[in-house]
């Protein structure tokens, strides 16, 4: 068994985005995927996933399996009744894993809710061999969703790893990527780093290319082991916008193919 190489929505945030004057279908991030050579694409928080028809849904599904990309599924919040919603749209794009986080707006739920929720909703996603990874991210700290993990106590429920979102709650990478290690069932690559602001009142803390910030990838990967436990690493960015559409088009394609690379250098 062996980690596979994936990219996200977020690869292409701003190519997807309103921001640019010719957005990205769904489709064009696919074929742009299968250009790459990349063979697993994450729709994750892609709005507009939610109001597709089947026929959209499975026309999505179409160009995927036409290109050979295997789809994973990505949203926010854990209300039984949106849970469900994305277990179904995973079973028309054929998605064998939902991420998520608890945090959506409006509702943080508590941890007896968060336990009580997955425990009526996870025997519906084992039928449909659908896993639940719960993103790691500064809203919930880390501790209260491994205590939630270990309290459901199911294989069908663990972390997506994305140690760059905890450091905005003060929690260091490498004591998240210990924690977890043990319940991980999707990783999210992405670089970071803090940049001075002008006039050096402050800092920015936003994304870097692989392997030039402070992401101690070695470490994740020797502490989680994906190849060996068969889990995928995901390509994101965190890539602010570089002043002009050409510009950040062209630095969000070189982040990719730069974090590809390196993946499977390793």
């Amino acid at each position: 068994m062996t980690s596979r190489i994936g990219l996200s929505s977020y690869a292409f945030f701003w190519q997807l985005s309103d921001k640019v004057s010719a957005p990205l279908s769904l489709h064009d991030a696919l074929e742009r995927t299968a250009e790459l050579g990349v063979g697993l694409f994450q729709v994750c928080d892609y709005a507009p996933l939610e109001t597709m028809t089947d026929s959209e849904l499975e026309a999505v599904r179409a160009t995927a399996d036409r290109l050979g990309i295997s789809l994973e599924l990505g949203t926010k919040g854990i209300r039984p009744g949106h849970l469900r919603k994305f277990l179904r749209i995973a079973g028309i794009l054929g998605s064998p894993l939902l991420r998520t986080m608890f945090n959506a707006p409006g509702h943080t739920p508590s941890n007896e809710e968060a336990v009580a929720i997955f425990k009526e909703v996870l025997p519906e996603f084992e039928a449909a061999g659908v896993k639940v990874a719960v993103e790691t991210y500064e809203q919930v700290p880390t501790s209260r969703v491994l205590d939630v993990i270990r309290g459901v106590d199911s294989p069908y429920l663990g972390i997506c790893s994305d140690p760059a979102n905890t450091v905005a709650a003060l929690e260091m990478p490498r004591e998240v990527i210990d924690a977890v290690a043990p319940y991980v069932l999707n990783m999210h690559i992405k670089d970071f780093a803090f940049s001075r602001k002008d006039g050096w009142v402050g800092f920015t803390y936003a994304g870097a290319p692989l392997g030039e910030g402070l992401l101690d990838y070695d470490y994740m990967v020797s502490t989680i082991d994906p190849h060996q436990k068969n889990i995928n690493q995901i390509v994101e960015h965190w890539l602010p916008w570089q002043g002009t559409e050409a510009d950040t088009i062209r630095l969000e394609n070189q982040w990719t193919k730069h974090s590809i690379e390196i993946l499977r250098s390793k």
